[in-house]
């Protein structure tokens, strides 16, 4: 019988590794992930979780470890943050060149200079082209929701890809909150056993990751594109699974008070609650705005999207992440670019908000629908601003 506990969304994750029986967990502590982490090695030193855990020297050598593990065949997960993803950039292309279905949780930061301990998306939107699936979580429950459906997409035959599971650091990670548990006993009857068939192993030894020549690595590289645009269909497939057998159900984009709706918010993360609540406020006052939320951010879900946006007036869309120099925040320029051949569609407005921790209120947002439909109406092509900069 499931049960419902107060718990640091953090510790949540760990336990929920716990209930999905890994194998392997190979991971480096860093600030704000280091509770995820800290709390597994208590549940393997404890003798609760039946799991080779290794302390290794960085998130580099994290990351080579997991390469390792998941070939032989181990389940395996890991977590990082901010540098620590950074450091772990290069192996995480070879991680899912080589089809491996690691697991990884990121407490979303900021990434230096200046020094932030504190939560954006900054840190993953540089990873956002290493060929894994990426998703969002808003809240403690999705986060322990997702890392289970994680291990039974990513070990499945027909994706066989590594999985990022983002939650903000510290709006999310260390924050208490009530979470359903299911028995660990559902969580194994859900989880099919993982058994990877091109696994590394002394009886058959095969090559992996093998130097390409030019004729060949194209076609490599665009075979690992279309695996990665066609798991989506298995996403969808082991969410709708999920629904029916815990009750919680999961979309790569969903809406919130969209109908009629000449203006929308899109967002994704933690802030999207916040962003509920001004969307509630502003349709009391009788402005007709609505909220839209990313959840799958790789494969990124183009026509799903399009579906929901393509009634407005204005998208006015936050990013948690600068591209410096660039001409829209990273998730605006997807979307831009998405919308581009579509001749039904809505002006899209680039807003940098929440970055470096800064919080975004509920009367922030209502800030930000006005300002955004401001810059809607002062040029064919829709500035972007950062929010709440001074001077």
């Amino acid at each position: 019988m499931a049960k419902r506990v107060g718990i640091e969304s953090s510790i949540a994750v760990a336990d929920t590794v716990k209930m999905c029986d890994v194998d392997v967990v190979a991971a480096y502590p860093i600030t704000p992930q280091t509770h995820i982490v800290e709390h597994i090695a208590d549940l393997v030193a404890n003798g609760e979780l039946d799991a080779e855990y290794i302390p290794v020297e960085s998130e580099h050598s994290a990351m080579s470890a997991c390469l390792g593990s998941s070939a032989a065949g181990a389940r395996t997960f890991t977590a990082t943050a901010s540098q620590g993803l950074e450091l772990m950039h290069e192996v995480l292309y070879v991680a899912s060149g080589m089809r491996l279905p690691i697991v990884m949780a990121v407490a979303n930061r900021a990434v230096s200079a200046p020094l932030s301990i504190w939560g954006d998306h900054s840190d993953v939107m540089s990873c956002r082209d290493t060929g894994w699936i990426q998703v969002f979580v808003e809240n403690g429950q999705e986060a322990v929701d997702m890392t289970i459906c994680s291990f039974k997409i990513a070990e499945d035959p027909s994706v066989l890809l590594p999985f990022m599971i983002n939650l903000d650091g510290f709006h999310l990670s260390h924050v208490i909150e009530p979470i359903i548990f299911p028995e660990e006993e559902e969580v194994k009857a859900f989880l099919p056993n993982f058994d990877y068939k091109y696994r590394l192993t002394p009886d058959h030894p095969v090559a992996m990751g093998d130097f390409a020549t030019p004729p060949l690595f194209t076609e490599a590289r665009w075979a690992h594109h279309m695996a990665l645009v066609n798991s989506q269909k298995k996403i969808v497939e082991v969410w709708n699974e999920f629904e029916q057998k815990f009750g919680r159900g999961y979309k790569p984009v969903e809406t919130y008070k969209t109908e009629g709706a000449e203006t929308l918010l899109f967002t994704m993360g933690s802030f999207s609650e916040t962003a509920m609540t001004a969307v509630d406020q502003m349709r009391e006052q009788g402005k007709n705005v609505g909220l839209v939320r990313l959840r799958l951010w790789r494969p990124f879900p183009f026509e799903e999207i399009y579906e929901a946006v393509k009634g407005a007036k204005t998208l006015i869309v936050l990013d948690r992440a600068l591209s410096t120099g660039g001409p829209a925040g990273p998730v605006a320029s997807e979307i831009k670019a998405g919308l581009y051949n579509k001749e039904v569609k809505p002006k899209v407005v680039s807003i940098i908000g929440g970055i470096g921790g800064r919080d975004i209120h509920d009367y922030d947002f209502i800030n930000i629908v006005e300002h955004g439909e401001a810059l809607a109406k002062t040029s064919d092509i829709a500035p972007y601003e950062i929010y709440g900069v001074r001077g």
